[in-house]
């Protein structure tokens, strides 16, 4: 508990956190309101629109997690630093928003069978208490996070069309491409659509007696909420994942391609890149250079290549050592050629360990089945008259596969006699 006060108090003497503070009480005092209101007035399309205020109340406590965040250091356990705990903060937000639209449309389905009656009193003031709160979260607070989730996320359902209506407003009146051509807020675009689905049911109650409005209200409420939280749900969750986001992988094949023409780098293995938090990459990659190139030069300029883009990076970078590998010689079977996959030899050459390095040694790796076959020109002459013993469940050789065998063996008898004259 001393450390939990110790980081309240440094957290707290920050103007903005005092700021954030007071936004936090006004929307909590609103929540109160509203929820008391939706008891007087049975109504479950308002008791819809105080969740999303309670949602701007979440995003608040994310502002003070990101001041929070900005303030700590990477550690032997957080190596990366608290700034993940952001992309967790979010991703739950938008899921427990997403989990009360649920309910409000379970709630709604079963009002449609037996819908109490609404009474419209204090419906429109309690509308205009949620959009006033709502609009003061917007434009009296910053949240990074959740700005630049709103900006990176692909587009809600009611962003598109909302989109779509102000193209063709535009195409009229061309003075209003400024206001409204841009991408909107979409939390913005749920307080007016839910303040005009209350406006609707107030007025089709006290004028029709219509009392259903409020719940088809309720459930449109809910579906608009689920449908502009949810690309941010999927957005986070890949940052959670460590994917690649798709709107860097162009700048990030640039870069590679720039990198690759630096003096000495052949070729880069296993490279990974991935999204630390919003906004940050982080990378690791291991670079081949060539033998005589500069270790610490190369990795200078390989570093200052990437970290443009990847502030967070890794880089291993090891020198092209060919001669110490050696090509894999196969020495196939003087057998039928059905019996070739069953009975192949391998044998692997590797440079001695004495210090002139002439020498070679040779282990016989035994027969495999599902290795591929691959024998270099430099020994083709090479044959060894060894042969391994057949299987056990092996099948009987035909006569025309004996007649053969005894042809090679009778030609190599005649070369070997060649040989000794």
């Amino acid at each position: 508990m001393p450390s939990l006060t110790n980081e309240l108090q440094v957290l707290f003497r920050e103007s903005r956190v005092k700021h954030i503070g007071l936004l936090i009480t006004i929307n909590f005092l609103c929540c109160l309101i509203l929820l008391t209101w939706c008891t007087s007035t049975q109504s479950l399309a308002l008791r819809a629109y105080t969740y999303t205020v309670w949602f701007n109340i979440l995003s608040l406590l994310t502002c003070l997690l990101s001041i929070w965040v900005e303030k700590q250091k990477p550690t032997s356990i957080f190596t990366f630093g608290y700034e993940r705990f952001e992309v967790v903060a979010i991703f739950s937000c938008t899921v427990l928003a997403q989990l009360a639209s649920l309910f409000i449309t379970k709630e709604g389905l079963e009002r449609l069978l037996d819908q109490p009656e609404i009474h419209t009193g204090r419906l429109l003031m309690g509308t205009g208490i949620a959009l006033l709160s709502h609009l003061l979260v917007i434009y009296g607070s910053s949240n990074s996070a959740l700005d630049h989730i709103i900006a990176t996320a692909s587009s809600s359902w009611l962003q598109d069309q909302f989109t779509d209506i102000s193209q063709s407003l535009c195409s009229i009146i061309p003075a209003l491409s400024g206001v409204l051509l841009p991408r909107v807020n979409p939390m913005l675009l749920i307080a007016f659509a839910g303040a005009g689905a209350l406006f609707l049911t107030n007025f089709l109650v006290e004028m029709k007696n219509y009392h259903l409005m409020d719940s088809l209200a309720a459930m449109a409420i809910a579906s608009m909420t689920c449908a502009t939280l949810f690309p941010m749900s999927v957005y986070s969750g890949k940052v959670l994942l460590q994917t690649t986001p798709l709107h860097v992988i162009g700048q990030l094949d640039k870069c590679l391609r720039e990198t690759l023409t630096v003096d000495g780098v052949l070729e880069f293995r296993n490279e990974h890149f991935w999204t630390l938090s919003f906004g940050k990459l982080a990378g690791s990659l291991h670079v081949r250079i060539r033998r005589e190139a500069d270790e610490q030069l190369v990795l200078a300029q390989v570093v200052t290549c990437l970290s443009r883009l990847v502030p967070v990076l890794t880089v291993q970078v090891f020198k092209d050592d060919w001669s110490r590998g050696m090509p894999v010689v196969s020495i196939p079977p003087l057998t039928s050629p059905s019996l070739h996959h069953a009975n192949s030899v391998f044998v692997k050459m590797g440079a001695s360990s004495g210090p002139s390095g002439n020498g070679r040694d040779f282990q016989t790796l035994g027969p495999t089945s599902n290795s591929a076959v691959v024998e270099s020109p430099m020994f083709r002459p090479m044959r060894m008259n060894t042969f391994l013993p057949a299987p056990e469940n092996s099948v009987p050789m035909s006569a025309n596969s004996v007649a053969l065998e005894t042809n090679v063996r009778t030609l190599e008898d005649k070369s070997n006699g060649h040989h000794d004259r």
